[in-house]
């Protein structure tokens, strides 16, 4: 599986992937990512090169993505989330007479 979940932080291993089909996950996930989530982590890798690190560190830009911070892992990228501006439904209001 490449997604995990640990309280408010995800994890996620694109580790194999081509750059644009990692960038095409990681931007569906944002899209759809649960508001309580605080932080994806990216593991991306560092010993098979660089691309997909470039990918997410560089190009990679999203709505929810506040900020991109290095990990202590050098094959690890942290994206700290914005909360999501998707609107709840109020419900419907009291009507007047």
């Amino acid at each position: 599986m490449r997604f995990k979940r640990n309280g408010t932080i995800m994890s996620v291993d694109i580790h194999g992937m081509s750059a644009a089909g990692a960038e095409e996950l990681l931007l569906s996930w944002l899209s759809h990512a649960p508001q309580e989530i605080g932080e994806l982590r990216v593991i991306h890798g560092c010993n098979q090169g660089t691309v997909l690190r470039e990918m997410v560190r560089n190009r990679l830009s999203h709505p929810r993505i506040k900020t991109k911070l290095p990990a202590l892992n050098p094959g690890e990228t942290r994206l700290v989330l914005a909360p999501s501006h998707i609107r709840q439904n109020p419900g419907p209001r009291g009507q007047r007479k």
